[in-house]
């Protein structure tokens, strides 16, 4: 926690009773691809609205009305560096810079299960250890790399689908399958992650609905909608349609081992739902470890060192540099 912030930005929001809990704004916030992108490059040092507009494809009123939104959410701090005329930029703060691991674990999927980047993305350094690296999730409790099938999770005592799909829908701009790059876009997290509706019916998937009826009902979701989100999910790999023996009228969708490897995405982004949003009644999910038997939570450690991971001790390596250093090994 940073102690030279303002108090209110370094408290937890309080969520009133019965409303939407952890996870449905969490959604509401970081289940829009703007945001996201916004976010992630202020966490790399961009804030000030013209050097935003210049690194996205951001028309300049959705870019005003993001800032704004993410300045109400606490997650970026207006800071007015010129008054005659105004400038502001847009600071990070310990709400949006303890979304590292979220970040972290988006990169490191790309990396693994998307190669049609445009440029292949950089590799990740460990200052700690010395070592480029790939982030292993772990148990806390038992420090052991786990399975998402490994994962018992259960609502807990605000957790409901309906308290955890955001109120609002958010309209997409584009298809990941239409081929189209942007800078710094991590196109298939979007299709994920980056549509409100997208990011519940993945948590939906990882917690064992497959019916497209159960889809349908349990999120409240038109089936146009829902119909879409499968046909994306199932375009980029992460389900696939499965025959049931037994009633083949069922339409089952199941999780690909590309879609299970997204799991550290959503584990990060429970962890940072949850600190930073309390609903009254406790938490939205619980989750158990298997293997050791105890309420789980996910920390990120390093491959190489097996050290648990920091935000401040992970950098990006250059393309140059990490092409310099290769050939200095070889």
């Amino acid at each position: 926690m940073d102690d030279t912030a303002p108090p209110h930005l370094t408290q937890p929001t309080r969520l009133p009773a019965g409303g939407p809990n952890a996870i449905g704004h969490m959604l509401g916030l970081l289940g829009d691809e703007w945001t996201l992108l916004i976010l992630q490059q202020a966490l790399q040092g961009v804030t000030r609205y013209g050097q935003l507009k210049e690194a996205l494809p951001i028309s300049n009123s959705v870019l005003t009305a993001r800032l704004r939104s993410l300045s109400e959410a606490q997650l970026l701090e207006r800071h007015v560096y010129q008054s005659n005329p105004e400038r502001a930029e847009y600071l990070t703060t310990p709400r949006s810079r303890s979304l590292w691991p979220v970040m972290l674990a988006i990169w490191e999927w790309e990396r693994q299960w998307v190669p049609e980047h445009p440029a292949p993305l950089p590799a990740m350094h460990h200052s700690v250890c010395g070592h480029d690296f790939a982030p292993v999730v772990v148990c806390r409790a038992c420090g052991k790399p786990f399975e998402p099938r490994e994962v018992v999770a259960e609502w807990g005592p605000s957790g409901s689908w309906a308290r955890s799909v955001p109120q609002a829908t958010t309209r997409r701009r584009w298809e990941p399958e239409a081929g189209h790059h942007y800078p710094g876009l991590f196109p298939e997290t979007m299709a994920i992650f980056g549509n409100r509706w997208s990011s519940a019916l993945m948590g939906a998937a990882f917690r064992g609905v497959t019916r497209f009826t159960d889809f349908e009902s349990n999120l409240g979701a038109p089936p146009t909608l829902v119909a879409d989100r499968l046909r994306s999910f199932c375009a980029i790999g992460v389900l696939e349609p499965r025959a049931n023996p037994d009633r083949p009228d069922w339409a089952e969708y199941g999780l690909t081992p590309k879609g299970r490897a997204f799991y550290p995405v959503i584990a990060a982004s429970i962890a940072w739902a949850e600190h930073w949003f309390v609903s009254p009644e406790g938490p939205a999910v619980i989750q158990h470890h298997r293997t050791c038997g105890e309420e789980l939570t996910a920390i990120f450690t390093c491959d190489q060192c097996e050290r648990p991971l920091a935000g401040n001790d992970v950098t990006v390596v250059p393309a140059d540099d990490a092409r310099d250093r290769h050939e200095g090994e070889a």
